[in-house]
């Protein structure tokens, strides 16, 4: 069980990152793509700077092979990390209910359309 939403955050990088280090192994063994770096886009300000910062993780004892795994992937130029503010977070329309102006904002961002509009 999570103790804060700090690491909640920090797994859930943690398991991104894993997923995105398969992602381009995959794409490598297919020789799809050349794919160098790739982005890891977090809305908790806390959590990046605990993937940078090798001083203050030590603090945070429960989270400690995450901080290794992710802070290995950074200094090792495959993963950049980057601060992406909570209204601005796309993934919002897969995990909250929303209405009104805010799904049409999203929406027209990842580039989806309203099959049922009227035309």
């Amino acid at each position: 069980m999570a103790r804060s939403s700090v690491e909640v955050e920090y797994r859930v990088m943690a398991s991104t990152s894993c997923t995105l280090v398969w992602l381009k192994q995959l794409l490598i063994e297919l020789q799809f793509a050349d794919v160098t770096q790739m982005t890891l886009v977090c809305d908790n300000q806390v959590a990046l700077h605990i993937s940078y910062n090798p001083v203050f993780h030590e603090r945070i004892i429960h989270i400690e092979i995450d901080c290794h795994f992710i802070r290995e992937k950074i200094m090792s130029g495959d993963i950049k990390t980057e601060f992406v503010n909570s209204s601005d977070q796309l993934a919002d329309i897969f995990t909250k209910s929303l209405r009104g102006p805010r799904i049409d904002i999203i929406c027209n961002k990842i580039g989806t359309y309203d099959l049922y509009a009227p035309t």
